[in-house]
């Protein structure tokens, strides 16, 4: 057989080499019965495109559907139009800022409308620089003793500074995530426990996002449901 592309149009020959310079041309003899499809397991690592972005894709039309049927199943809880002259107690913000609007009840203005926000601001944009954890591996599983102690110091002086400005909302999530790093530092990946070994498999990363969200949920809740007239402490069964 010819190659036509060839400038010396020379015959293939079929044979065995292993040197893929001297014979870069490769011919694949597919007989009866067999298929050249190369068949694979699914890899832990796709490709962004087309694979991830097809993924992202179905769940955003997903959530979109989610949510238009939501809204033509229930009505959004508005109120009454706007009165200048009468101002609600409490005038309470949105939900996703009820969080912030807790804060101001602990802190100074200055604290909790801007330097907590501009905190959190300064920590996304310098988070990625920093040295990322690429395996994920659990934060306890290397250097137990030393990881300890700064967990400890940290955690303590977290803690008595949330008690300083009496944030006993706040102090509540900090000391349950607190329990779970140190059952976490005394588990390991072959603990008999699933739960414990889960525990122990979690980076830093999974840690500092679980309290974050922690906080802010508790947050919420409160100011959305237990804050009443002078945005005192009210209980949510009570008129």
């Amino acid at each position: 057989m010819t190659d036509p592309k060839h400038p010396d149009g020379k015959d293939f020959v079929s044979g065995v080499d292993s040197n893929a310079k001297r014979e870069p041309r490769r011919v694949v003899f597919v007989t009866r019965r067999t298929s050249p499809q190369v068949k694979v397991a699914d890899e832990e690592v796709v490709q962004t495109f087309p694979e991830v972005l097809f993924r992202a894709l179905v769940a955003i039309e997903v959530l979109a559907i989610v949510l238009v049927w939501i809204a033509l199943l229930f009505n959004a809880p508005l109120e009454g139009l706007a009165d200048p002259s009468h101002t609600p107690n409490p005038a309470k913000a949105p939900w996703y800022f009820l969080g912030l609007q807790e804060m101001l009840h602990y802190f100074p203005p200055v604290v909790a409308g801007v330097l907590v926000p501009m905190l959190v601001i300064i920590a996304l944009i310098v988070i990625p620089y920093f040295n990322i954890n690429i395996e994920a591996e659990g934060l306890f599983l290397k250097d137990r003793r030393r990881r300890l102690r700064i967990f400890y110091a940290g955690a303590l002086a977290l803690s008595l500074f949330l008690l300083a400005f009496d944030v006993i909302v706040a102090l509540i999530p900090t000391l349950v995530v607190a329990a779970f790093m140190i059952l976490a530092a005394q588990s390991s990946p072959q603990s008999p426990s699933a739960f414990r070994r889960y525990l122990a498999s979690k980076p830093l990363s999974y840690w500092i996002m679980t309290w974050f969200l922690f906080e802010l949920v508790v947050l919420t809740a409160i100011g959305t449901f237990f804050r009443g007239p002078g945005w005192s402490w009210v209980w949510p069964w009570r008129s």
